[in-house]
């Protein structure tokens, strides 16, 4: 997982973590279990995606595959983009 620069505090500084194969679901709650606080940034209570948050797998948005289901296989690198604003 490729996090960006606004979420590598609630990673401990990381830019990148590593995946176990299963599902973009599957890797999320491990997140919840490994690092709460990083996992609170990019789904809610319900364990939806947060709306500004958007996540690729390669250059794919997941919604445009299989969603949180989208399997993740070896290798696989998912990106975290958070949305940008300002002026």
């Amino acid at each position: 997982m490729v996090l960006p620069t606004a979420l590598r505090q609630a990673a401990g500084g990381a830019s990148e973590l590593e995946l176990a194969e299963g599902t973009v679901r599957s890797a999320l709650d491990l997140l919840a279990s490994t690092l709460p606080l990083l996992e609170r940034r990019v789904r809610d209570e319900q364990g939806r995606v947060r709306p500004h948050i958007r996540l690729y797998l390669g250059s794919a948005d997941i919604e445009d595959l299989q969603g949180l289901d989208t399997e993740l296989g070896a290798g696989s690198r998912l990106y975290v983009i958070p949305a940008v604003s300002g002026g």
